[in-house]
């Protein structure tokens, strides 16, 4: 069986293509539920929820940089 440089490239980018995907869909249910739990930690007025709406607020700002990037990506994927 002969293999040529175009298979491999073609499996490469494929299994990449995979790969990023999910890690997309990692980053923005990752986002939603650090956003679901802020607002809903926000909700209450006890000092151990309000401690947990201050630490999910860290993770948000990378993983909305990481979802505008997706955002742009996609965009540009589809402008080109």
């Amino acid at each position: 069986m002969i293999v040529t440089i175009s298979t491999i490239t073609t499996v490469t980018t494929v299994a990449a293509m995979g790969i990023t995907a999910a890690l997309s869909i990692a980053a923005v249910v990752g986002l939603i539920l650090f956003l679901t739990t802020r607002e809903l930690a926000n909700a209450s007025n006890s000092s151990t929820s309000l401690r947990i709406a201050k630490f999910s607020s860290i993770g948000i700002l990378p993983l909305l940089m990481a979802f505008i990037i997706i955002i742009a990506v996609k965009i540009a994927e589809i402008i080109a």
